[in-house]
């Protein structure tokens, strides 16, 4: 993935300089160029001297800490991108770092192309949001005079939109190869089923942006739990169930996402209340969300998995009926119901058509 056109400069912070100078020895040979820091302050007083386009920070240093670091790079230098590092794999201060600004976190020890990985994806996502910043101004700028130009600059921000949207994608594809086809699958049924229960135009997109990102947590989630090929302990099961949350911290941050945000937060809720992160039933789960929980079980029982082929049409509808009241809305499985079985296959054949992507919905 080609994402810079020019040396990237970054700030190694770190009370361990040995670390630091691992960090910029091991990005050197990958277009980087970086400096060290062996404190927070120091990191500030060489960041008003000079530019770095993002920040990699220990988290835990006597003083300032990364995650004081962090807020003052927000507020000061808000145009540089911050990854922080850690030494412990507790998600949850990875999922603070993250909800305070930071674009991802990083385990000790380094690999070389996790930590790439997740610089590009640092920069371009950094990129992404200046823009949409910029977009934004001038919206406010045109709407002010009532330029003529109006309808032109709505249509860079939708593409904007667009952009950001497969940037997310783009980020979790790189943790987890197996989700792409599955994103753009429970999308386009999601949409199938809304426009069934009539949903409006706006609460078609608002469903599709939901559906389409509903993984996008799992970028918080650690290698060794996300791709372990066995099945999970009960510790590591509540580590990955958290990618709800991760997910709706990441993208609840974006303003035009704020209502699909509340799809990603309850996409593994039940009708019946025994789902997570909260435990909603009922209507109290966002309608988005209930439409998703009965596409997401189509997709996964008629796609092909590590451990089973992939099941009949016949057995997921059967499944989706049994489940009605209990994991499912029946209101939406109604909806589904009443739409034929070529209409679904027509949708999995196309999986890669861009209308059943978000850009597609304008």
């Amino acid at each position: 993935m080609q994402l810079r056109e020019s040396i990237v400069r970054f700030l190694a912070v770190d009370d361990e300089r040995d670390i630091g100078e691992l960090l910029v020895h091991m990005l050197a040979a990958h277009g980087f160029e970086g400096e060290v820091c062996v404190s927070a302050h120091a990191a500030l007083r060489l960041l008003e001297k000079r530019h770095f386009h993002l920040i990699l920070s220990d988290l835990n240093m006597p003083g300032m800490d990364g995650m004081a670091l962090l807020k003052r790079v927000r507020t000061r230098h808000p145009e540089v991108a911050f990854v922080m590092i850690t030494a412990t794999e507790d998600v949850r201060q990875g999922v603070q770092a993250m909800k305070e600004g930071a674009a991802d976190y990083l385990l000790k020890p380094f690999r070389a192309e996790t930590v790439v990985s997740s610089l590009e994806r640092a920069i371009e996502a950094k990129r992404k949001e200046v823009e949409l910043q910029k977009q934004h101004r001038r919206l406010e700028e045109l709407a002010a005079s009532g330029a003529e130009e109006m309808n032109g600059a709505w249509e860079r921000v939708h593409q904007t939109y667009e952009q950001t949207l497969e940037v997310l994608g783009r980020a979790l594809d790189l943790r987890d190869n197996e989700t792409a086809g599955h994103c753009q699958r429970v999308t386009g049924y999601s949409l199938e089923l809304a426009k069934a229960l009539k949903c409006t135009p706006s609460e078609l997109q608002e469903i599709a942006y939901g559906a389409y990102l509903h993984d996008v947590g799992k970028i918080g989630i650690p290698d060794s739990i996300l791709k372990k090929p066995g099945p999970l302990t009960s510790e590591e099961k509540s580590v990955m169930e958290a990618h709800a949350r991760i997910g709706y911290e990441l993208v609840s941050r974006i303003s035009f996402l704020q209502g699909p945000a509340a799809i990603v937060l309850a996409h593994q809720e039940r009708f019946d209340g025994k789902g997570y992160p909260t435990g909603l039933a009922g209507r109290e789960i966002p309608l988005g969300a209930r439409i998703f929980a009965v596409a997401d079980t189509l997709d996964a029982m008629t796609s092909n998995r590590p451990y089973r082929d992939a099941l009949p049409f016949s057995v997921a509808r059967g499944e989706i009926i049994r489940e009605s009241g209990r994991q499912f809305d029946p209101q939406v499985v109604h909806a589904f119901l009443t739409i034929p079985e070529q209409t679904w296959e027509k949708i999995r054949l196309n999986v890669f058509c861009r209308a059943f992507l978000p850009g597609g919905l304008r």
